[in-house]
């Protein structure tokens, strides 16, 4: 998430009572969790053992719970509560925006484009030119959509990020700053689910077609001409390829790489990294020739196990 207008590091410090360390000089250009930050950027770290990924990683200012050794490149914010001070930045800078009526007035609806009745579109959404959005989706606020897209009956685009931060037995809500954009010519099916990132942005790659009832979480980035089938789950911060296919019922877990050209088959589940082109089946999905010579044996054990002595 990037702010309207750089923040000095100095002003950061002053507003929320922090420590300052290092380069005093600085300007927040933006905030962005760990795995998508970018020169610039604040990112938030408060357990020991990431404490190191954090200062290698391209963030530019860092919030942090206690002091450690910073290059001269980087200013630490250092506050009792990183978590907390993350949060608020968001809020400030991305504050959550009511619908108070069926289409908000600050959205800009490209000519062409064509929405059917009870269709929400909330506060900053961008839609192009000769769109079709079909009765009951809902687009939330800060949505960015292309041209010739077509959004079916139900579906649900920029909702918040399922994101929370457990602490003292309890779990507390991450703000969601983050956006939804989807390129042109994307078709996105009934009942359909796509969230926002926390702070940095959900994308759907021009040309891609999404099933019915597909969950797509935060911060997810799906590439190009891509086909999800339905009930397909792709979890937080996932980044699948160009030209992925995804047969219906497939679960993506968090924070992996789907290479372009990949094939998952259907009801398979993903745990790992998969490498482009490749045709990937089962659960830990794995490739489908592999899988079946598998399911082969399995199928011959009762015979061999009768057989033994």
């Amino acid at each position: 998430m990037k702010f309207d207008q750089p923040v000095p590091v100095t002003s950061l410090a002053n507003s929320f009572h922090l420590q300052l360390k290092g380069n005093r000089d600085l300007l927040a250009q933006g905030i962005n969790v760990i795995h998508r930050v970018e020169p610039g950027d604040i990112t938030f770290v408060d357990i020991p053992k990431y404490y190191q990924k954090a200062i290698e990683s391209p963030a530019t200012v860092i919030l942090i719970n206690q002091e450690i050794a910073c290059p001269d490149d980087m200013a630490l914010l250092i506050s009792d509560d990183p978590f907390r001070v993350y949060n608020e930045l968001v809020k400030q800078h991305r504050p959550f925006t009511f619908a108070r009526q069926e289409i908000d007035p600050t959205a800009i609806i490209g000519p062409g484009t064509i929405i059917e009745p009870n269709v929400t579109i909330g506060a900053h959404v961008t839609i192009g030119e000769k769109c079709y959005i079909q009765s009951n989706a809902y687009i939330g606020p800060h949505t960015i959509i292309g041209d010739r897209v077509t959004i079916q009956s139900g579906a649900l685009i920029g909702t918040d990020a399922f994101y929370f931060k457990r602490e003292n037995g309890r779990y507390l809500k991450w703000h969601t700053g983050g956006r939804v954009i989807i390129g042109d010519e994307v078709e996105i099916g009934a009942g359909t689910t796509i969230n926002r990132g926390v702070s940095a942005d959900t994308t759907i790659g021009e040309g891609t077609k999404i099933d019915c009832q597909v969950h797509i979480a935060h911060g997810v980035i799906i590439g190009k001409n891509c086909l999800i089938a339905a009930q397909s789950g792709i979890s937080g911060k996932t980044i699948v390829g160009d030209e992925v296919v995804i047969y219906g019922q497939v679960g993506i877990a968090q924070t992996l790489r789907i290479g372009d050209q990949a094939v998952i088959l259907a009801k398979s589940g993903v745990s790992k990294d998969l490498a482009p082109k490749g045709i990937y089946f089962g659960y830990p999905a794995a490739e489908a020739r592999q899988k079946n010579r598998e399911l082969a044996v399995l199928r011959q054990l009762p015979d061999w196990w009768k057989s033994q002595p």
